[in-house]
């Protein structure tokens, strides 16, 4: 009789045990199905941000100084084509992203939807610093060559474009390098997310 209350003792003992490391793999899972989750609404809001940003200046702020300074429409018209082409991998990016459903996808399909993402990144990276080059190079020839309206002289048609990359390009440089830097955290921690939620489909 003892024997057989010690077996349903150890029985109901190794139930428990069982339950409880169910429920702790659970809240594990969990956690790090949140903090993936979280560093992906990140990088949506990051994107979304440079998204309504450009839209801004698109659709505003340029518009508003070219209609209020002595700007080419030659000289407009190339940064305001510039920046429209610039908006495709910017909406690229967001459709890729909007695809991202940890509900319904594997983790393998979840990673394939990643790495896409990154070579968008890359690309976009490359081209995005070679067309604002040239867009810049084109402006100032266009400015500084062509616009006679705008009555510069020696001294603004060298201070002026000067001054004006230098501003752009360090405003420029120190916002992009802390966007990266934060995008490529966010990224690794899906990534390792990802790489951890994986044991748990196996």
């Amino acid at each position: 009789m003892e024997l057989e209350t010690l077996k349903a003792s150890w029985n109901a003992l190794d139930k428990r045990l069982a339950e409880t490391e169910i429920v702790n793999l659970r809240i594990v899972k969990e956690m790090i199905q949140q903090k993936t989750k979280s560093a992906y609404d990140g990088i949506v809001g990051q994107n979304i941000y440079s998204f309504v940003v450009n839209i801004l200046i698109i659709c505003v702020v340029f518009p508003y100084v070219y209609m209020n300074t002595p700007i080419s429409t030659i000289s407009f018209a190339i940064v305001e084509s510039v920046m429209a082409i610039g908006m495709i991998p910017m909406i690229w990016k967001l459709s890729l992203l909007s695809r991202f459903d940890m509900g319904s996808k594997s983790c393998n399909q979840l990673s394939r939807t990643v790495l896409c993402y990154k070579k968008i990144c890359q690309k976009e990276k490359i081209w995005m610093i070679g067309a604002v080059c040239l867009a810049m190079v084109a402006f100032y020839i266009s400015e500084l060559g062509f616009n006679t309206e705008a009555g510069y002289t020696l001294g603004t048609r060298l201070l002026l474009p000067l001054g004006l990359s230098l501003v752009t390009l360090v405003v420029g440089y120190f916002f992009a390098r802390w966007q990266l830097r934060r995008h490529a955290q966010q990224l690794q921690e899906i990534e390792q997310g990802l790489k951890e939620l994986k044991e748990f489909e196996e």
